[in-house]
């Protein structure tokens, strides 16, 4: 059986394109933020849950906060692997650990610690997860219980 820890990681493979670089042909600090949110979504996504489906029930999700690292620059034609792990909940939010990686040797090139929160959609106040959500998240976090 797989080890638990490595269940809850999601990779989401990623190309860098010449829209992803400076002149130079690094990837733009603020590029990063955009692979981190795809994995995230994909990651939702890959657990059966349909964000469309949240709109139309009034539910949105936008980052509260993140600190994140720079360690080595991703370049021009790189492949990535962009990783999202959940690692904590709330009433109204989620935290998620974050990493891109050069695919082929797994070099860190960047780490994350993104906090996601639920707000209703028509007035951004904060609300509480849904419960499709909640569960996803209880069976992906692992608690010290």
């Amino acid at each position: 059986m797989a080890d638990p820890q490595e269940r809850r990681v999601f990779e989401l493979p990623v190309r860098v394109y010449i829209e992803d670089t400076d002149a130079g042909g690094i990837v733009f600090h603020a590029k990063y933020l955009h692979y981190m949110e795809r994995a995230r979504t994909e990651w939702v996504r890959s657990c059966g849950v349909g964000l469309r489906a949240g709109l139309t029930e009034n539910i949105s999700y936008v980052v509260q906060r993140m600190a994140i690292h720079y360690s080595v620059p991703a370049r021009l034609d790189d492949q990535l692997l962009v990783t999202a792990e959940p690692d904590a909940f709330g009433r109204v939010w989620m935290d998620f650990k974050q990493r891109v990686l050069r695919a082929e040797d797994r070099t860190l090139l960047c780490e994350a610690d993104v906090r996601v929160a639920c707000v209703a959609l028509d007035s951004g106040r904060p609300r509480r997860l849904p419960e499709n959500m909640q569960a996803l998240l209880r069976s992906n976090v692992q608690t010290t219980e």
